[in-house]
């Protein structure tokens, strides 16, 4: 009766404000564990020496051993994967590998940068509904294995459609089509990304990260000998320290050939191979197993729009996740906006009224990269462990979706 109550509340959409999500209900939808993987350089960093399903292997193996329960317990998997073509047979065959019994089942989930979130919301939908009481959600992409190749060939019944051409429309376009339609500049752009990459430098030499990063043992090639040996890679390589706005305004463009030629190397996410994982259950069940709760799922949104401004989402998303969680935006302590590029995270920070204090206070993508699988589990990770640094309470989570869409989550913090 209890969990039917909670999820007639739920999907009622009824404004209560923060006071009722602070409520503790034994059926909550509750996070243990929010760790990642460092984030590596493409093809420099690393991970570079790693199969996409070697990363996610050492993924569920971090996991399991930082989750403090038996892998038999987990009830469900579902893992976020953008780029790998055969997702689903890493997914499984790396699970099993971990440890994690053949009883587990698992499954695949893409909604290009949104995935790792969707992992976490399909999970949680999993819980509420009474389904399980134990899930894993991953997200996870190895860009170095598997490069993002942008759209494939679409028939021309389906080119013909002028919206569903722009869904093709390739990510670089739209960011310079956010800046030229919202009137972004590139020494905003510039300024904007420097801060990013300031805040990353200054989160890792004081330690900040420390507490949601799971060392990985990898295997690197000897470039001398050729032979391979496991190493421990523990802190992000790609932030650049030192970087001022002046720096970034060196950089030429890198797409001269769309728009005003805003977009760079400097101001735009980096590309990157990493990995997060986020353990969901019942308060219930996170009390009888004497697990520190980290922080409750209250909703998710999701919201389409046009596709060649697809950037924008987060604006579109953050106001329906509030509506659905009966708050406003001043109830929010922080937000990890994706910042996939300069151009639509300027945007959507000013369109949305936000403190930039709040957001992305130990740098985004643009620093510290943007595995495409990966990132929406990874924000809940280094999400939550600020905002436990910080004693606040309330985290949205959010991020713009190629082709045309944006999603955000609301977490509370216990």
């Amino acid at each position: 009766m209890e969990r039917v109550k909670a999820l007639a509340s739920h999907l009622s959409g009824t404004k209560s404000g923060l006071a009722a999500l602070e409520k503790k209900s034994p059926d909550d939808v509750v996070i243990t564990l929010a760790v990642r993987s460092p984030m590596c350089k493409s093809k420099k960093g690393g991970f570079k020496d790693m199969k996409s399903d070697e990363l996610l292997l050492e993924m569920f193996r971090t996991a399991i051993g930082a989750s403090g329960i038996n892998p038999a317990l987990i009830q469900d998997i579902c893992v976020g994967n953008v780029l790998s073509p055969g997702a689903m047979y890493e997914a499984r065959g790396a699970a099993l590998a971990a440890g994690i019994p053949e009883t587990t089942p698992i499954q695949v989930v893409n909604r290009f940068c949104s995935s790792g979130l969707m992992a976490v919301n399909i999970i949680s939908n999993a819980i509420r509904a009474g389904q399980i009481e134990v899930g894993l959600a991953v997200g996870s992409d190895s860009m170095t294995a598997n490069p993002d190749s942008g759209a494939p060939a679409l028939s021309k019944e389906i080119l013909d459609n002028k919206l569903a051409k722009d869904a093709t429309m390739p990510m670089g376009w739209t960011s310079e089509n956010v800046a030229e339609d919202f009137n972004i500049s590139r020494d905003d752009m510039d300024e904007f990304s420097a801060r990013s990459f300031q805040r990353a430098e200054r989160a890792q030499k004081t330690g900040y990260f420390a507490k949601e990063i799971v060392p990985f043992f990898v295997p690197q090639k000897d470039p001398a000998t050729g032979e391979f040996k496991k190493v421990l890679v523990d802190k992000d390589d790609g932030i650049r320290y030192n970087t001022t706005k002046e720096s970034l305004a060196k950089i030429r463009p890198a797409f001269p050939q769309w728009g005003g030629g805003k977009t760079t190397g400097g101001n735009a996410s980096q590309i990157t191979d990493g990995a997060a994982a986020v353990l969901l259950m019942t308060r219930r069940k996170a009390e009888e197993l004497g697990l520190t709760i980290l922080a409750k799922h209250i909703t998710t949104a999701v919201a389409g729009l046009a596709p060649r401004i697809m950037g924008i989402g987060p604006t579109y998303a953050i106001p329906m996740a509030l509506r659905n969680a009966g708050i406003t935006i001043d109830d929010v302590d922080l937000f990890e906006i994706n910042e996939a590029f300069a151009s639509m995270y300027v945007y959507c920070v000013r369109k949305l009224g936000l403190d930039p204090e709040k957001v992305n206070v130990n740098g985004g993508a643009i620093a510290l990269g943007h595995p495409l699988g990966c990132t929406g589990a990874r924000q809940i990770a280094t999400g939550l462990n600020e905002l436990s640094r910080r004693n606040g309470k309330v985290l949205v989570t959010s991020m713009c979706i190629g082709s045309g869409m944006g999603a955000a989550a609301v977490f509370v913090r216990d």
